[in-house]
């Protein structure tokens, strides 16, 4: 079997459990906003949480490349950003521990994330500090045996559901640094809610993985919950943001080829004046636009994808993958509401719920700005902005 054949194969058996779940499953999740456990456990049970990791502890092995696919026909079904979050919390943001983590930490670990019986909330993002991950202020004090945490972080997903956190927290106060990466570590432990205090906050889409802020107070984490050397966390998160926004860019496709082709089908059949709708240019040109920049920003997806998969530096790619697919669903989502017309404003026909689903994509991980200021200094040799 050749790679088109892999990979045709890999969407098929990815859509033979997506599919399974319908509109009115992700309507109701949208509604009462519970974490959706039965698809997250039959994911799991597909093995499709282990695409990335490593064979030993029961993952699947395979590269950025196949986790796009797999990501794109996750979000593809209906289920939006809901869907893919859900998953997408496997595949990359626990890469610390594969990269650095020890024997014993992967043995104990990957495994239970993969088989889905863990679930883990990512504590990396504070008010005060945004995308300048080297000023953040959660700060673990070495005592005996351990380190006692206190901070705050806010939009750590799925902590409502969670049993175990990854903590992004300084080692070494910032002043104190050499350099501002420095004193950053990196711990996997439990979500202990007696010392973690979680606030969900209420926020436009993707109601079915919360978003919290969270208080930490007193958190004691054992030394073997510790991802590799006291300050050296920085350079670990590192090896996780490109495939970051490569899937998060395969995300925004699939939603939008999602809402495109509810659009193009409501086109088809909704008739006015004794005619389809989608007879008139006016409707046909902008669905055939939208069409074109989705499968454009694909082909940057599966372009860094390729890079990261061969050992090549992937950072333009993977940003300009990021920006490009974000536009493309947002821009795929709006025009299926304007081909609706008023029925786009109703939930029954869900692409308003693809709208608000597709809408982080161009604000999270990183923001268009910087985006277009990474690459503006690190393609263009201009001088650095910020």
């Amino acid at each position: 079997m050749d790679a088109v054949e892999e990979h045709e194969a890999l969407r098929e058996g990815v859509r033979a459990v997506v599919t399974r779940f319908d509109d009115d499953y992700w309507y109701a999740r949208d509604d009462d906003g519970l974490f959706p456990f039965e698809f997250h456990k039959a994911m799991a049970a597909a093995g499709w949480l282990g695409i990335t990791m490593p064979p030993a502890y029961g993952g699947a092995g395979l590269g950025v490349t196949e986790a796009a696919i797999m990501m794109r026909e996750v979000a593809s079904h209906g289920g939006g950003m809901a869907a893919a979050s859900s998953v997408h919390i496997n595949l990359f943001g626990p890469h610390p521990i594969v990269v650095k983590g020890t024997d014993d930490q992967k043995a104990r670990w990957l495994p239970r994330l993969i088989a889905g019986e863990d679930q883990c909330a990512f504590g990396f993002t504070e008010p005060d500090a945004g995308l300048n991950s080297t000023r953040i202020k959660t700060f673990a004090e070495k005592v005996p045996g351990g380190y006692i945490v206190r901070g705050q972080k806010v939009w750590t997903s799925t902590a409502q559901v969670a049993n175990k956190i990854m903590l992004l927290t300084r080692t070494t106060k910032f002043e104190d640094c050499a350099r501002p990466t420095d004193g950053i570590t990196i711990f996997y432990t439990d979500l202990d809610r007696s010392k973690i205090d979680v606030h969900r906050i209420p926020k436009m889409g993707r109601k079915a993985v919360d978003s919290n802020a969270i208080f930490i107070d007193g958190l004691f984490v054992p030394d073997e919950d510790r991802i590799g050397e006291e300050g050296k966390g920085f350079s670990y998160i590192l090896h996780s943001l490109n495939p970051e926004r490569i899937l998060i860019g395969a995300e925004a496709v699939g939603i939008g080829q999602d809402a495109l082709g509810r659009a193009a089908r409501y086109a088809r059949e909704r008739v006015v004046f004794d005619r389809p709708i989608g007879q008139n240019q006016g409707i046909q040109h902008p669905l055939a636009e939208r069409w074109m920049y989705l499968e454009s920003a694909w082909q940057m997806v599966l372009r860094g994808a390729w890079l990261y998969d061969h050992g090549q530096p992937c950072g333009a790619e993977a940003n300009s993958a990021k920006f490009l697919a974000a536009r493309a669903g947002h821009d795929a989502a709006w025009q299926a509401i304007a081909t609706h017309g008023g029925f786009g404003y109703a939930k029954e026909y869900h692409v308003e719920r693809l709208y608000r689903e597709v809408a982080i994509t161009r604000i999270a991980p990183i923001t268009e700005q910087l985006i277009l200021s990474f690459i503006a200094e690190k393609v263009l040799d201009l001088p650095k902005s910020y």
